[in-house]
C-alpha cells in the first residue's frame, strides 16, 4: 500500500512539474486552476461560494433543488459519477434524489486532490451508509479508467467547471466523458450564462478580498509542492471579463521586477506589471453549449435555467447518428 501511495505522489509531482514548466514558458504565463484546490484553497473556495457577489453556487443549488428529482427519475441512474467533485456539497441533492427514487447504489467522485477526495468520501460514507462510495483520484484533463460500476450512469460536471477550458480543450474533455458513456447513460452539465460585464466582474472581485487570497494561494501550493520561492505579497489579483471571448480571466500581477526560482525548472523572470493567468471562466448561451455537445458526440436533451437566467443545467445523452 505504501508503495502505491508513493507511486501516486510521484506521478502527481511529475504531472504538476510538467504543467508548471509548460505554462510558465508561454508568452502569456499561466497556471492550471486545478492546482488551486489544496486544503487551504478548497476552504477559500467554499468561502467564495457564500459571498453575496458570487451568484453561481446559489443559482446552481436552486436549480438542483428544482430539477434533481426529475433528472434521476427520467434517467433511471443507479450510479452517479462526478468529475471534479471537490466537497460534493451540492451533489448531495442528486444523491438524495437517487435514494428517494430507489435507484441509487453508487457514487463515484473524481478529483485531482487526493486529500480532498479522501475527506469527501469519508464524510459521505457516514451520511449515506446505504451507498457504495468509490472515490477515484484522477486528473480529468488526462485519460483515466473508472472502476466497474452499475448502469445506467449519470455523469455530472457541475459548478461551471467546463468554463475553465477554452473551446478546444472543453471539447476534448467532453469527448473524454463521452468515451466513458454507454447508450443508456446521461450527462449533466452546469454552465454559467452570459450576462453584464458589471455583474460578472463583481463575482470575481469581491470587496472582502477572498477571491484575491484564493488566487494567490496557488503560488503557495507551488512553494510547498515544488519548492518554489514565490513571494505572495509581490503579486496582486486582477479579474476582468473579455467580451469578445465571453470569458472571465483571472491573473496574478507582478508588483515589481523579480526572479522566481523553482528548483526543478529554474529561474523565472517577471517584469513589473507582467501577469500569470491562473484561470479562465467561459460563459455560455444555449447555442454555444450546442456547439460543444455536437463536437463531442452528445445530444442536448434538456435545458434548465434559474429564474434570473444566470445559470443553466444541461442534460445530454450519447448522440446516435
Amino acid at each position: 500500500m505504501q508503495l502505491v501511495q508513493n507511486s501516486a505522489r510521484s506521478a502527481a509531482h511529475s504531472d504538476m512539474l510538467a504543467d508548471v514548466r509548460e505554462g510558465l514558458s508561454r508568452p502569456q504565463k499561466e497556471l492550471s486552476p486545478k492546482y488551486f484546490y489544496d486544503e487551504a484553497g478548497s476552504l477559500l473556495f467554499e468561502e467564495i461560494t457564500r459571498l453575496p457577489e458570487y451568484y453561481l453556487t446559489g443559482s446552481e443549488r436552486e436549480l438542483l433543488l428544482q430539477c434533481s428529482q426529475w433528472f434521476v427519475t427520467s434517467t433511471g441512474s443507479r450510479t452517479l459519477v462526478e468529475f471534479g467533485a471537490g466537497s460534493a456539497a451540492k451533489t448531495r441533492i442528486l444523491l438524495d434524489g437517487m435514494l428517494r427514487a430507489g435507484t441509487g447504489c453508487t457514487y463515484m467522485p473524481i478529483d485531482v486532490s487526493a486529500s480532498t477526495l479522501a475527506e469527501t468520501a469519508g464524510t459521505l460514507r457516514i451520511r449515506y451508509p446505504e451507498l457504495r462510495i468509490m472515490p477515484v483520484n484522477a486528473d480529468i484533463t488526462r485519460d483515466f479508467r473508472l472502476p466497474k460500476h452499475d448502469g445506467p450512469v449519470l455523469f455530472a460536471l457541475l459548478g461551471s467547471t467546463i468554463g475553465n477550458f477554452d473551446e478546444m480543450n472543453a471539447t476534448r474533455l467532453l469527448r473524454r466523458i463521452r468515451g466513458q458513456m454507454e447508450p443508456l447513460d446521461s450527462f449533466l452539465l452546469g454552465v454559467d450564462l452570459r450576462k453584464s460585464t458589471r455583474e460578472l466582474e463583481a463575482a470575481y472581485n469581491d470587496v472582502q478580498g477572498v477571491t484575491a487570497r484564493f488566487n494567490r494561494n496557488i503560488l503557495q501550493v507551488l512553494n510547498r509542492e515544488l519548492g518554489a520561492d514565490f513571494d505572495l505579497m509581490a503579486f496582486s489579483h486582477r479579474a476582468f471579463y473579455d467580451e469578445h471571448l465571453h470569458r472571465i480571466e483571472m491573473h496574478l500581477v507582478s508588483a515589481r521586477d523579480q526572479v522566481v526560482t523553482i528548483p526543478e525548472i529554474g529561474r523565472i523572470p517577471l517584469t513589473r506589471g507582467e501577469t500569470i493567468r491562473s484561470e479562465i471562466s467561459c460563459k455560455y448561451d444555449r447555442a454555444a453549449v450546442q456547439v460543444l455537445f455536437e463536437a463531442a458526440g452528445l445530444e442536448l436533451e434538456e435545458w434548465h435555467t434559474d429564474e434570473h437566467q444566470r445559470f443553466a443545467l444541461v442534460l445530454g445523452r450519447v448522440r446516435v447518428d
